[in-house]
């Protein structure tokens, strides 16, 4: 007996709509434990995975042209980002891995290189990197990095 009702049958979702079964339980979610020394993507495959970790990859399938996106200067600072995102948060809960802190460390630099070089090209990335430049417009400028088409270029 379910004691909203009183009935020996479960009470009618109200929210008929979509593709599930009418009140699907709610799913318990497995994501695998990073191992120590795990086999790690390239930053670009990191990007286009969604994960740096191939153990940890799985591919959501709509995106179509992913490989593709990642290409060019900004794909390329992008890239190293995430790879410094990914290796951050990894480290969170692997304090004592010394080789990714080092492997941080590497990406932090080359990340700070291509941005240097990314808003050489293009301008600020950020409102935070006007700061550096002669007065505020170098921030307002068009196009924003995400104006530019697929691949980087103008």
């Amino acid at each position: 007996m379910y004691p909203d009702n009183g009935n020996p049958t479960p009470p009618a979702c109200g929210d008929a709509c979509g593709t599930m079964p009418e009140c699907a339980p709610l799913a318990v979610p497995y994501v695998p434990f990073q191992q120590t020394g795990s086999k790690r993507y390239s930053q670009q495959d990191a990007l286009s995975n969604g994960t740096l970790f191939p153990g940890l990859n799985l591919p959501f399938h709509l995106k179509t042209d992913a490989p593709n996106a990642a290409k060019g200067h900004l794909g390329e600072l992008q890239a190293l980002e995430f790879v410094l995102v990914e290796l951050g948060l990894y480290l969170d809960t692997h304090q004592g891995d010394g080789e990714a802190f080092e492997l941080y460390r590497q990406y932090a630099a080359m990340e700070q290189q291509a941005r240097a070089a990314y808003e050489a090209m293009h301008g600020p990335v950020t409102q935070f990197a006007a700061a550096g430049s002669k007065n505020w417009n170098a921030w307002l400028n068009d196009p924003w990095p995400w104006n530019y088409p697929e691949g980087g270029a103008k």
